[in-house]
């Protein structure tokens, strides 16, 4: 089970387009920041400062070699997987009131015939012994 926490933290740092844009770059390789810089519309400042972001989530690491940093995907299925999803052609759906209020009462139906099934199961003994 996710710790919504944990989880919500590695949502957010999927959650800014310069973000996106570096973990797209990385998804096809590993890139040193002279590279980034050159690939992605931003200063080397606002760069290190997303790159931050993406290493406190533990989606992105780096290998230094002497003044050289070169950033790499340490979660690589994950952010292939986010990405896939957020690629997706998704429809949007609209739901009117009445479609709302009948999913609500097969929804509170459902749940009452559970509850039903387990007093049930409950009160019925599961073997009985004659004396």
């Amino acid at each position: 089970m996710m710790e919504t926490e944990t989880a919500a933290e590695t949502l957010k740092a999927f959650s800014h387009p310069t973000r996106l844009s570096i973990l797209q770059e990385l998804l096809a390789g590993p890139k040193c920041v002279t590279d980034m810089e050159e690939l992605l519309p931003v200063r080397q400042a606002n760069l290190s400062q997303h790159l931050c972001v993406l290493r406190n989530a533990k989606l992105v690491d780096f290998a230094q070699e002497g003044a050289l940093r070169c950033y790499y995907l340490s979660r690589p299925r994950l952010v292939g997987d986010m990405l896939k999803l957020l690629g997706r052609e998704e429809p949007v759906i609209k739901r009117s009131p009445a479609q709302l209020k009948a999913d609500k009462q097969r929804l509170e139906r459902a749940r009452q015939r559970q509850e039903h099934s387990n007093s049930q199961t409950q009160r019925s003994p599961c073997s009985s012994r004659t004396t």
